[in-house]
């Protein structure tokens, strides 16, 4: 997926290019964590299609849920939505800066395999 070492830096276009395909990759992990959260909502709760958008959305979102009278079987979804929620953030968010960081590394030519020269 990225150039080896021994290869150059990508162009700029070529690295826009890159950056717009991870970030849409980004999105679309979190739209189906959106997703996964108002379905959840509608069936465990029974809210309507607003008001699970807008709980699902809170708690990806590292707010919280606006809704805080739940059912037993609601609050357990909401635990374990708020659980994944969060790993979903470090997921997207890893995604979205790997070309960055790959570039920078792969700039500065960074090698952890050899030896450093001695001084």
């Amino acid at each position: 997926m990225f150039e080896h070492r021994s290869q150059p830096v990508l162009p700029r276009r070529r690295f826009a290019q890159r950056l717009l395909r991870h970030l849409l990759m980004s999105a679309g992990i979190i739209a189906i964590s959106l997703l996964i959260g108002i379905v959840g909502y509608e069936y465990f709760e029974h809210l309507d299609l607003s008001d699970a958008f807008l709980n699902a959305a809170m708690l990806l979102g590292g707010m919280g849920p606006v809704d805080t009278t739940l059912s037993p079987a609601g609050k357990i979804f909401a635990g374990v939505y708020a659980l994944y929620a969060g790993l979903i953030f470090v997921v997207a968010s890893g995604v979205l800066l790997a070309p960055v960081v790959h570039r920078l590394l792969h700039s500065v030519h960074c090698d952890l395999d050899e030896p450093r020269a001695s001084r």
